[in-house]
């Protein structure tokens, strides 16, 4: 139940056994690969995949289950805030997790015109507008691309999306836009009013019929504070409309800034959470 008065959970966090590589658990791999964008014309982006040493072994009419990350350059990595492939090593390996392969999407950048310039980010456009956009590079893009190699499953309760900051809105207008498509979500300090009408979206879930979406908020009582809002209130709103309209979903309040540490060191926790059924 969501508390409006709710005490921080205290740091400091340290990563548990879970988010470390132990001992005959199997690893995953990850292969990194570039895409260049029609939805997003111009742009060009970094992307990783990662597939679990148990792909191997689903049998030829099963498929992946599958989840995506934004800022994937840090997520695709094992030596961050959240240690994602060891994660899903880990629990893969302990059967908390079904056979997952991650997709792990970089924003889009315009590559330099002149040898003096600087490429440009597209990031704050593709994360952080209201809209099926983005949704739609994923969908028509990048999952077609990955599932010419691996067996994808296309059943939303079996898709996941992550992200932090302004990867966490994007995560969550996916699944909104396309419940159809993603049904779990995980957003990490998430950037509740980094977008034009963004912060509409607690009166937006309180005024629409629930969606069918899975969602574990994770946010600091110390996050941004800036002329765009609050980042810690954005997030206590969507938790409260949340709870209002009865959705399937869980808060972790942590007492850090705009980090990713308190996110990252209960990964194992939050994906045990999503795949719990």
């Amino acid at each position: 139940m969501f508390d409006p008065f709710l005490a921080p959970t205290p740091g400091p966090y340290k990563h548990g056994p879970d988010s470390k590589r132990q001992e005959g658990v199997p690893r995953g791999t990850v292969t990194k690969h570039e895409w260049r964008s029609e939805i997003f014309p111009g742009t060009v982006r970094d992307y990783w995949i990662y597939v679990p040493a148990q792909y191997a072994d689903l049998p030829d009419d099963k498929d992946a289950f599958l989840m995506v990350f934004q800022d994937g350059a840090g997520y695709a990595r094992e030596d961050t805030e959240v240690n994602t492939p060891v994660v899903f090593d880990n629990l893969i390996h302990q059967g908390r997790m079904p056979v997952t392969i991650g997709v792990y999407v970089h924003p889009g950048h315009f590559p330099p015109t002149a040898p003096d310039r600087e490429p440009v980010d597209n990031r704050h456009f593709e994360y952080c507008t209201l809209s099926d956009h983005y949704t739609r590079f994923l969908l028509e893009e990048i999952l077609p691309e990955v599932g010419k190699h691996y067996r994808l499953t296309e059943d939303p309760e079996r898709r996941a999306i992550c992200g932090a900051s302004a990867g966490g809105i994007c995560a969550w207008t996916v699944a909104w836009e396309r419940p159809d498509s993603f049904r779990k979500v995980y957003s990490q300090i998430g950037g509740f009013n980094f977008i034009q009408d963004g912060q509409l979206y607690p009166y937006l879930i309180r005024k629409t019929p629930p969606k069918p979406i899975r969602v574990f908020l994770q946010t600091a009582c110390n996050d941004a504070d800036f002329d765009d809002g609050n980042l810690s209130l954005a997030n206590l709103q969507m938790a409260a409309a949340l709870e209002f309209m009865g959705y399937d979903y869980r808060f972790a309040y942590g007492d850090g800034g705009h980090s990713c540490l308190h996110g990252g060191v209960i990964m194992p926790e939050v994906l045990t959470w999503l795949w719990r059924d």
